[in-house]
């Protein structure tokens, strides 16, 4: 038996939802997992991708799930696809960063004037970390935007935030905005950096990637040759004091007596 009840069609007003974040965080996962559900609620829908990492108009995940979809051309009117359906309660809009802006406006039409929800997944920006015109728009357009919680990490450990376009075991800079990687007939590759690593091109240690340069150590490394104040070990006198004897001037041994003020004419009180 299902935890999960049916939901009348138009029992509530549709909203337009985009769930963003860099490679690998489960975008595509998670969006197989709402139509999968909306499907067991007795809920239409139709499930559209652009560039899915298959090749074909598939929608895949890294874990091993895929299905059929839809593939969005940029010349399909996406108001005409649903409304030559007879009836479509919501859309999953996979790689929704690749659609035209044209496309986004459409989507929020179905929100608006066609009562249809439309859950977008997509990345946010490009290899530049320049955003996407069709995310942008979404960024605008969307009653909600959420990044997802699936955290990424880059090679430091540091949360991963921006893709990085690799060639030749380079990261570069220029190119096309829209490139597919990651697979046997691609030279190019896509490795997830956080803000540091993707502005200084580092890509971590190992075979064709530089090491970091001096100063860009794990957090809580020393410098070396530079104690930190104050991190000297316990009953050290501090840099500048004088010892006398045993005695470190001005540190007084505990128990020690006082001195004895001083009056005007020198004489203790």
């Amino acid at each position: 038996m299902s935890a999960l009840s049916a939901v009348p069609s138009g029992s509530r007003d549709a909203v337009l939802k985009f769930y963003f974040g860099p490679m690998d965080c489960g975008k595509s996962t998670l969006a197989l997992q709402m139509n999968y559900n909306h499907g067991r609620q007795g809920r239409r829908g139709l499930v559209l991708t652009k560039h899915d990492r298959s090749g074909g108009p598939k929608v895949t995940s890294r874990i091993g799930l895929g299905l059929e979809a839809i593939e969005v051309v940029d010349s399909l009117d996406l108001v005409e696809l649903v409304t030559g359906h007879d009836r479509i309660d919501y859309l999953i809009c996979d790689e929704a960063c690749f659609y035209t802006v044209e496309q986004i406006e459409q989507l929020a039409d179905l929100v608006d004037e066609h009562g249809v929800d439309v859950y977008a997944f997509g990345l946010a920006s490009d290899f530049r970390s320049v955003m996407f015109p069709a995310a942008q728009r979404l960024f605008e357009l969307a009653d909600e935007v959420c990044r997802l919680q699936v955290e990424v990490l880059c090679w430091c450990g540091r949360p991963g935030l921006l893709n990085g376009r690799i060639v030749g075991g380079r990261l570069v800079r220029t190119g096309e905005q829209v490139v597919i990687g990651d697979t046997d007939a691609s030279p190019v590759r896509y490795q997830v950096l956080c803000r540091r690593h993707h502005r200084s091109g580092l890509l971590g240690e190992g075979p064709g990637r530089p090491a970091p340069p001096t100063g860009d150590r794990p957090i809580g490394d020393r410098p070396v040759g530079k104690a930190p104040v104050g991190d000297r070990p316990v009953g050290d006198p501090p840099v500048g004091d004088r010892v006398v004897g045993d005695r470190v001037v001005g540190d007084r041994p505990v128990g020690d007596p006082p001195e004895a003020p001083v009056g005007e004419a020198g004489v203790a009180r």
